[in-house]
């Protein structure tokens, strides 16, 4: 079999993907400062690039990677004018003979040879420190951890590149400037470290299952990095019910995302999906998260009880066994929890569902006035299904009509628009006072006004 130069880039590509992430942790950890991790990752990415075309692809990749940058560090910390306060700062990892320096120097080799997986989980929560912005946080953890190109990213979010790439940058210099420590956090700054990390797993993967601008209902391959991200941090992490909760979120939304697109892209609404198309992998690997979560003890947080509320979906064979009042218990006890107003919405639908439009609408009518949900275009769109299922037909057309001059999703504003024209047509509601179609928007959690931990910003689970 020949290999070709093209086979072997491919093979790169694919290495690095998966082994750039690691690389980089562990780097960061011995020259502490993550730009210059990454370029000296990106060193050994190269001279791989220059030597395997001949060479061929190494049985491990990885660890050839891995010694390559070592010796690129080994060579830079050598040369470095700062070499001292380098020392101190690595004092506690060198061989010392006696409090002396051991002769010849200090043992760089044994000074780069650690834990990996410690590695990775520092990196995880340097990517995703609080000082920086969430965009800043969202970009720098999808190059780190990801390893994905600035153009991938850029592509993914409908944003320019040079946007990205300024956002990149300014987030290393952050880390360096405001000296952010390479070590996972412990005591009570764990929890909002935590929070954190979980936040921008979680808004990668809303922008993935329902993106906010574009022609595109969904962007796939965010939403397998978002459930790649919070299995690795699962597996690292493996006593934090939180962490279980969102990737089991994560799995049970994403089981269905054969079933929400059309033919043609359009979105398919929860109550019309083919159900046989629902991943069972996904499913199962969603209640297993749960399960953990629940067995580490303590009350539910807002990621778990999300999953609570999309397993019960998913227990559904048909959209008839949806238990819809146990959905609405379970956003009572999120807006308990976690106050919100998109909770608030959320819980609206599911009422609705289980004793009537018009109490759905009377939750719904009271957030009319809330200013965080201004512009939010479920809002409307939730109030014109539930005024359509009641027969007030022109207000509902008011509503969808507003709903889709307010998204920036293209697909989104089709499906809102032809609920408005259904109005307009005189179309009340499907058999015995229930619209078959549910409501008019997606069922996905996503980024919405009150920040992605407060609830999922997609209502009801309907899509």
């Amino acid at each position: 079999m020949i290999v070709t130069a093209s086979d072997t880039h491919r093979a790169i590509d694919a290495v690095w993907r998966i082994e750039s992430a690691r690389l980089i942790a562990g780097l960061v950890r011995i020259v502490r400062d993550v730009g210059v991790a990454e370029e000296l990752a990106q060193d050994a990415l190269v001279i791989a690039l220059e030597k395997w075309p001949e060479s061929g692809v190494p049985d491990n990749p990885g660890a050839w990677l891995m010694a390559t940058a070592k010796h690129r560090a080994i060579d830079l910390l050598r040369r470095n004018e700062r070499f001292a306060r380098k020392l101190e700062v690595l004092g506690h990892e060198l061989e010392l003979d006696g409090g002396q320096q051991v002769a010849g120097g200090p043992d760089f080799e044994a000074v780069l040879d650690g834990d990996i997986e410690d590695d990775l989980l520092r990196l995880v929560f340097t990517a995703c420190h609080p000082v920086l912005s969430t965009e800043a946080r969202v970009a720098l953890t999808l190059r780190l951890l990801g390893g994905l190109t600035t153009e991938e990213i850029a592509r993914a979010f409908l944003v320019a590149e040079s946007t990205v790439a300024q956002r990149i940058v300014r987030a290393k210099k952050t880390l360096a400037a405001k000296r952010v420590p390479f070590e996972v956090p412990q005591g009570a700054e764990l929890a909002d470290r935590l929070s954190s990390v979980l936040e921008v797993i979680y808004l990668v993967f809303n922008e993935g299952y329902s993106a906010t601008a574009g022609d595109d209902l969904m962007r796939p391959a965010l939403c397998e990095e978002a459930l790649r991200l919070g299995r690795v941090v699962a597996e690292l992490m493996p006593r934090e019910p939180e962490v279980h909760g969102l990737v089991a979120l994560l799995e049970i939304q994403a089981s269905r995302s054969a079933a929400r697109t059309g033919p043609s892209g359009e979105p398919v609404l929860l109550l019309e999906q083919n159900r046989a198309r629902w991943n069972p992998l996904l499913i199962r690997r969603g209640f297993a998260a749960l399960e953990r979560a629940v067995s580490l003890g303590g009350p539910l947080g807002p990621y778990a009880l999300q999953a609570a509320i999309a397993a019960s979906h998913a227990r559904a064979r048909t959209p008839e066994e949806t238990d819809w009042a146990r959905i609405a218990e379970l956003y009572e006890r999120l807006a308990r929890l976690v106050p919100s107003p998109v909770v608030e919405l959320n819980r609206s639908v599911a009422l609705s569902m289980a004793y009537g439009p018009a109490v759905g609408l009377g939750l719904a009518d009271a957030l009319v006035s809330e200013p965080s949900l201004k512009e939010y275009h479920l809002l409307p769109s939730v109030r014109g299904d539930l005024l359509a299922k009641l027969g007030r037909l022109d207000e509902a057309r008011a509503e969808f009509e507003r709903a889709a001059s307010l998204t920036r999703n293209g697909r989104e504003r089709t499906l809102l628009l032809d609920r408005a024209d259904t109005c307009a047509a005189g179309a009340g509601p499907g058999p015995g006072g229930t619209d078959t179609r549910a409501d008019a928007h997606p069922d996905g959690p996503d980024a919405h006004p009150d920040g992605p931990a407060a609830a999922p910003a997609r209502p009801a689970d309907t899509r």
